[in-house]
């Protein structure tokens, strides 16, 4: 469960440049004031940089607020003792995959055949517990082994982050401190409650940790003792996991027996401005404007409130989605995020993929497709690290080497077009 907040791009720089035209001569800054402008972006700079110096103190000035929240000065002492800041964490503040990646990309690596297949056997090993979490909390257990596969991809990747560490540098350092104090704050009282020890408490660079990746507000708030062993435990416990999973979507408003929405198909032509999830209109106001569900029947469902939704434009696929999807999207906020787990839901209970393709001539790569092209770039002499599917900094840098080899657009891209000239061509 990750941060709540959007990334917004800025290009306060690019914009500072092109309202000084008046200092350039022959499209270069005049000698005498180069000198300038340097030392003033360079104490810029320095201004704006995090001084870790800084920690120390601003923890000490936590300390009051922390006890304000319940966590004694003995325990805030005791776990706040070691900590370090990590100033890493600053640079991913403003980055998150599911505004930044096309979702076709997005999609292709999270709804795989390979997690279809996982999510399966993950709910034939855990039948007994999702019949029981189903029973109490009324969400189907293909939607809760959903969240379960794309946020930690079945508890294999929970984010190695220290939990303390990320959320204290960000109390102290960067925008939205207010909001990172009171997870800093919420996180220590998981710890000193004993629901989960310190050194367990690793995840995302946000704070999101365990199996399904909840914030520590959101454990204080929603996570469940679902084994009855005294502690509500998301990192060794995977029905508590699971249970705090179907909780938190109950209480978001999901409701049994509904679909989260389905794939439609638009007429020619279709007048698309009022589109969007929030501008839900009956299905009878959709199905007059010509609507039909994919395989062309009527859409049925009368007065249901549906909102279309447009990922990619009209030439994409089209969905009318229903209140379950929007409880999906409060575990995320991101649309992008909530059509995965919905869509990965639809897979685990035998649907197949959308009928409509995305808008592009190179889709996007499975974890499978994206393992083979990090072999071929190995073999090309690349040091990318290890072979896992997962495309970071040294990938997308060898990426752009072998795009700019190829006469490839350069943007570090992996998409089925790199993968076939890779596999056409010699090392």
């Amino acid at each position: 469960m990750k941060s709540r907040f959007p990334t917004i791009n800025t290009d306060a720089g690019a914009a500072s440049v092109a309202q000084a035209p008046a200092n350039k001569v022959h499209g270069r800054l005049k000698p005498s004031l180069l000198g300038l402008a340097l030392v003033f972006a360079a104490a810029a700079h320095a201004a704006d940089a995090p001084d870790p110096a800084r920690f120390a103190p601003c923890l000490a000035e936590l300390k009051p607020d922390a006890q304000g929240r319940g966590i004694s000065g003995a325990a805030y002492d005791r776990l706040t003792a070691s900590l370090a800041p990590d100033m890493k964490v600053l640079e991913l503040l403003d980055y998150q995959p599911e505004f930044r990646t096309a979702i076709w990309d997005y999609l292709s690596a999270l709804v795989d055949d390979e997690r279809v297949a996982d999510g399966r056997a993950m709910q034939a090993q855990w039948s007994e517990v999702l019949k029981a979490v189903a029973a109490r909390y009324r969400v189907d257990p293909a939607t809760v082994v959903a969240v379960w596969g794309v946020e930690s991809n079945f508890g294999r990747n929970f984010g190695a982050r220290p939990l303390l560490t990320s959320l204290s540098t960000l109390s102290c350092y960067g925008r939205r401190q207010a909001y990172f104090r009171g997870e800093f704050f919420d996180a220590l009282k998981i710890v000193d409650s004993g629901d989960v020890k310190a050194e367990q408490l690793t995840g995302s660079w946000a704070g999101a940790f365990g199996h399904t990746q909840f914030m520590p507000s959101t454990f204080l708030r929603l996570a469940v003792d679902f084994d009855d062993d005294g502690r509500r435990d998301l990192v060794g416990s995977v029905p508590d996991a699971l249970a705090s999973t179907a909780n938190f979507l109950k209480k978001a408003g999901w409701r049994e027996g509904e679909p989260w929405g389905y794939e439609v198909r638009l007429p020619s032509g279709f007048d698309a401005s009022n589109a969007g999830r929030r501008n839900k209109q009956p299905l009878a106001s959709w199905s007059a404007r010509g609507i039909t569900r994919i395989d062309g029947s009527p859409l049925g469902g009368g007065d249901a409130p549906a909102g279309l939704m447009l990922p990619a434009g009209p030439r994409g696929p089209a969905f009318l989605v229903f209140r379950n999807f929007d409880a999906i999207y409060g575990y995320n906020a991101a649309e992008s995020y909530a059509l995965a787990i919905a869509h990965l839901a639809d897979r685990l209970k035998g649907g197949q993929p959308f009928a409509t393709p995305w808008p592009t001539d190179d889709p996007g790569l499975s974890r499978v497709e994206r393992r083979e092209l990090q072999t071929l770039l190995i073999a090309r002499g690349h040091a990318i690290g290890s072979v896992d599917g997962m495309l970071g900094d040294a990938s997308r840098s060898a990426i752009r080497v072998e795009q700019q080899r190829l006469g490839h657009s350069i943007d570090g891209r992996a998409g089925q077009k790199l993968l076939k000239a890779l596999k056409d061509s010699r090392p």
